[in-house]
């Protein structure tokens, strides 16, 4: 698993940003039974910058807490045998299967971990494994595939001891 994580946000916190992703992810990645290593970008940002993502890519000017933008566009989440029919998919060097990237806004992270009484590290493991289930091709559109995400990313999050 590769993580590349680009900080362009000054705040601090007694965490690996980039060790808890990759922590995340991988074990998001075993949890889907994703048969490849893996490689993701992550940026760390502010509520303006993530804003003006969200308006250029989602036509929504509003700020958020997390975008993810995956490579993969899979039919069905986690459905893997798509990517047999496109070497492209693959990093031609490293042969990792290239996800995508995760944008989050560390302010935004910090404002939700205190409504919703945890701590930050708590909320950015969340946002991580909230958007690794984006990147394989998960959604939560209607109420059910909602249920459902929230489900996997308390899973991964439980196996990790990192709880409420």
């Amino acid at each position: 698993m590769t993580v590349s994580l680009e900080n362009e946000q000054e705040r601090q916190f007694d965490f690996d940003f980039e060790q808890v992703a990759c922590q995340v992810a991988e074990t998001v990645l075993d949890q889907e039974g994703c048969p490849y290593e893996a490689q993701i970008n992550v940026v760390l940002t502010d509520d303006e910058e993530i804003r003006s993502a969200n308006r250029k890519f989602r036509g929504i000017d509003r700020s958020t807490d997390v975008l993810s933008f995956p490579m993969v566009d899979f039919p069905s989440p986690a459905e893997y045998e798509i990517l047999e029919e496109d070497p492209g998919y693959f990093h031609p060097d490293t042969g990792e299967l290239l996800l995508g990237d995760i944008m989050i806004s560390i302010p935004t992270a910090m404002r939700q971990a205190e409504a919703y009484g945890h701590g930050i590290l708590r909320e950015y493991a969340f946002l991580i494994a909230h958007s690794m289930l984006h990147l394989l091709g998960y959604d939560h559109m209607d109420e059910e595939e909602r249920t459902e995400m929230e489900k996997k990313q308390e899973q991964a999050l439980e196996s990790l001891h990192i709880t409420r």
